[in-house]
């Protein structure tokens, strides 16, 4: 066996795939904070509309508890003189109705007037949501946009908005299952960083001028 000295290290090909793997772990970690800290982020004026963005529906037309948590605070902003129209945006997934309707129907039982729910229910993505939701806001006259989702979901979602040329601010649906249980906030926020590290259009949109 040749001395320490004498033996080869890993090869360039090697290192580099060293290096490569530690700037992309850095990385997904890096912005996985960024989306976490991103996601505590809250409403403090008055818009027009407060934009919910869907989630799970379970069998029987049941929301889910992340579609429940973001219904509720999005029925809060409207009780709290913040939004004066709530839109509803997701379509029809493993179960029906779609998230639009069952979304609109818990509203209404909070004591949300059904002329101040507008509904979007045909998207079947965050990016979808954005693009059928900024077409309806703009049918209506709508400029001011609150995006209502999970923590871990704002940042991206905020970025599909601003590519369809809209200003939005976000609010948090802080009381989301997947954001009171510290093994799902990590999933889903790590989940994200990636998304928007394959997306880098998506990561870099800018606010409209």
């Amino acid at each position: 066996m040749p001395p320490l000295a004498l033996r080869k290290g890993p090869g360039p090909l090697r290192r580099w795939v060293v290096v490569g793997l530690g700037v992309v772990t850095c990385g997904v970690f890096g912005l996985t904070f960024v989306v976490d800290r991103f996601g505590q982020k809250e409403l403090l004026q008055p818009v027009d509309v407060a934009v919910v963005l869907g989630a799970r529906v379970l069998p029987g037309g049941v929301p889910s508890p992340a579609l429940r948590a973001r219904i509720e605070k999005a029925v809060d902003l409207y009780h709290r003189g913040l939004v004066s129209r709530l839109l509803f945006s997701g379509g029809v997934g493993t179960h029906p109705p779609s998230e639009a309707h069952v979304m609109r129907e818990v509203a209404v039982g909070l004591g949300v007037p059904a002329e101040a729910c507008l509904l979007e229910a045909e998207s079947h993505s965050t990016e979808q949501n954005a693009r059928y939701s900024a077409r309806l806001l703009r049918e209506h006259g709508l400029l001011r946009v609150v995006v209502v989702s999970d923590p871990y979901h704002l940042l991206r979602a905020r970025q599909y908005f601003r590519r369809e040329g809209l200003a939005v601010a976000t609010s948090p649906a802080l009381l989301s299952e997947r954001h009171l249980s510290a093994p799902d906030r990590f999933y889903w926020t790590v989940r994200e960083a990636v998304a928007l590290l394959v997306h880098p259009r998506v990561l870099l949109a800018r606010a409209p001028a």
